[in-house]
């Protein structure tokens, strides 16, 4: 919690019923009825007044079709920051949670698969998942198992316990005492090393590596390509989304117009790549509005939570309209992240 700003305790609370109304209806709240859920034991014309000061401030604005007012962003900020309650996820949330996740010998993106999905039932919203990016952990031992004459399978062991693989192609001339020998070479030069150190750094680390007997040609395929294959073992980030028809039947999405817009932005897998990238090391995070710097999710919240496995760190979470309910989608997005932990370790 940072607090909330420079508002009155009438303020704040004209401001916190205004939000949940909203929420909870997706129609403009009026004094009559902001004035009946705050509690204040105010009249209608003094809860009117104290809207009007909220929507000068800028956290109310009032449509041109309607007499009531809806929260901006900054309003939906003020609430998320200080205001709100961040209680557990019921214990039917926590079981349904727990039911639909697999088993924890499953393979990790097929529970962060599922993870995004079972987000999105339970929210209604879009559950988005991220696996974890690699750069950071640590390579244990690797090893070259050939595969054909002219085709090698390169597996890089993780200290996390994950495992990656990429073909690499060698001349038939290359004889299996060589392959054994480099690979003893590979590992003496970067076992031991993050990722990214070994993508960095390859080619200055084999460059005065002994030649092991007729193996100079794969090394020095290591040494033109080796960036190139270490980048390729590295692009894993992949994102998992669950279902965006759970958002259809929110009046944001009323329209084709807007529902296409929502998919526009599920099949940009990049760009959804690198904001959720941006926030595996944030614990929890939420961006409301235009505080996303895309300006594709200037209207949508992104609630996220990370993960974490040894050195790799994910980050799980759910995309929606900024009127979302968030006491409890951010209390179900942190419990499945130290769920998803659970079946990573």
């Amino acid at each position: 919690m940072t607090g909330t700003p420079d508002l009155s305790p009438r303020e704040l609370r004209v401001l916190e019923a205004v939000i949940q109304m909203y929420i909870e209806t997706a129609e403009p709240a009026g004094s009559q009825a902001v004035a009946r859920r705050s509690g204040l034991g105010v009249s209608p014309a003094t809860v009117r007044n104290t809207m009007s000061e909220l929507e000068r401030r800028g956290y109310l604005l009032h449509p041109h079709t309607s007499a009531g007012r809806v929260p901006t962003d900054l309003g939906y900020r003020t609430y998320v920051d200080g205001l709100l309650r961040f209680p557990s996820p019921s214990e039917h949330e926590q079981q349904a949670l727990a039911a639909e996740l697999p088993g924890p010998s499953t393979e990790m993106k097929n529970i962060l698969h599922r993870a995004a999905q079972v987000l999105s039932v339970l929210t209604m919203e879009l559950g988005v998942a991220l696996a974890p990016t690699l750069d950071q952990a640590i390579l244990e031992r690797l090893e070259l198992v050939r595969v054909s004459s002219e085709r090698l399978l390169l597996i890089f062991n993780l200290k996390s316990g994950l495992v990656r693989t990429i073909f690499v192609q060698i001349p038939a001339t290359v004889a299996s005492e060589a392959v054994a020998q480099v690979t003893r070479v590979l590992n003496e030069r970067l076992a031991g090393l993050s990722m990214q150190e070994v993508r960095g750094s390859l080619a200055e680390r084999l460059r005065d590596a002994a030649s092991p007997p007729g193996g100079r040609e794969l090394l020095n395929i290591f040494l033109a390509e080796g960036e190139e294959i270490v980048a390729q073992t590295m692009t894993s980030s992949e994102v998992h989304l669950g279902s965006a028809r759970m958002l259809a039947d929110q009046p944001e999405f009323a329209s084709k117009a807007r529902m296409r817009e929502l998919l526009e932005i599920t099949e940009r897998r990049e760009v959804l790549r690198e904001v959720l990238t941006s926030r595996s090391h944030s614990g929890v995070s939420i961006t409301i509005g235009g505080e996303n710097l895309d300006p594709a999710l200037s209207d949508l919240t992104l609630v996220t939570a990370s993960y974490s496995r040894g050195d790799l760190r994910g980050v799980i979470g759910v995309l929606g309209p900024t009127r979302m309910p968030y006491e409890k989608i951010i209390g179900l997005v942190e419990h499945t992240s130290r769920l998803v932990e659970g079946l990573l370790d």
